[in-house]
């Protein structure tokens, strides 16, 4: 089990993902946070500021980074002593590999590559993960801790993993684009903005809900939306036109994955 868990850079997704655990009932004290510049820890959750606090405390048996990947190589040498080998190395870092996780913390018991989303905060999030040098124990501790946030799975093909980052790491800010686009175009052609917005937004949360819940798939649900010659059916036409948006959607994840193999050669 891990005991305590130190979050090395503490920012929106580490804070999301600290509200989720506390939300899910987990005991403050399992959770401590090392950030110069985060104003206040939540109640029970133990804040350093500097290294040499964290690593006098010694409490830990597992770290997860979460300060931005370009800061890999100019941090990594001071967190030596919170990385020892009894100690798991859990990343956020994105576009960093368990390879350069291995270089920058060689004497730690075992590297993770964590890829949740901000839906953590509600226990809503996918958490993909990719391991290495860890034994079956260390593997199911971790899937345990990051499975409350959500549903945690193990990838076993890490070269994969900056295309899964795209599509449920980085798939949110897309979905909240979409729901922005949406209630724009309503505006545009004469709707109340606010109402548009409650709109779209409420059409987006009733048909995500009805498709996880639905044996059928997106594409079949969009057509059973869709009557033939109906209104549906007119605005499909318009989206499914040379497959417009499926292009744009593949480049979209196309240019979201290849930034994270410019991250890694920039670590």
């Amino acid at each position: 089990m891990i005991n305590q868990l130190l979050i090395i850079g503490c920012g929106n997704m580490g804070g999301a993902m600290l509200a989720g655990w506390l939300a899910a009932g987990e005991d403050p004290a399992r959770f401590a946070i090392l950030d110069p510049a985060l104003p206040e820890a939540p109640a029970g959750v133990i804040l350093y500021r500097e290294a040499a606090e964290a690593e006098a405390a010694g409490a830990h048996d597992a770290v997860m980074l979460g300060f931005k990947p370009q800061q890999l190589r100019s941090l990594a040498p001071g967190l030596q002593g919170l990385t020892g080998e009894s100690v798991t190395v859990c990343s956020l870092l994105a576009g960093i590999t368990c390879a350069q996780l291995a270089a920058a913390f060689p004497q730690a018991r075992g590297h993770v590559r964590v890829m949740p989303n901000l839906a953590a905060r509600i226990n809503k999030s996918p958490v993909i993960l990719q391991e290495a040098g860890l034994d079956e124990g260390a593997r199911n501790d971790c899937l345990t801790l990051y499975d409350i946030l959500g549903t945690a799975i193990w990838l076993d093909d890490e070269a994969r993993f900056d295309l899964v980052t795209a599509l449920a790491g980085s798939g949110p800010g897309f979905v909240y684009r979409f729901i922005d686009a949406l209630a724009g175009a309503a505006t545009e052609l004469g709707l109340d903005r606010a109402a548009a917005e409650q709109l779209a937004l409420a059409t987006v949360d009733g048909a995500s809900s009805l498709a996880a819940a639905s044996d059928a798939g997106p594409g079949d649900l969009a057509d059973r939306v869709a009557s033939p010659g109906g209104m549906t059916r007119e605005g499909l036409n318009v989206l499914d036109e040379g497959a417009a948006l499926h292009r744009l959607l593949v480049e979209t994840l196309r240019a979201t994955r290849d930034k994270g193999a410019e991250l890694a050669k920039g670590a």
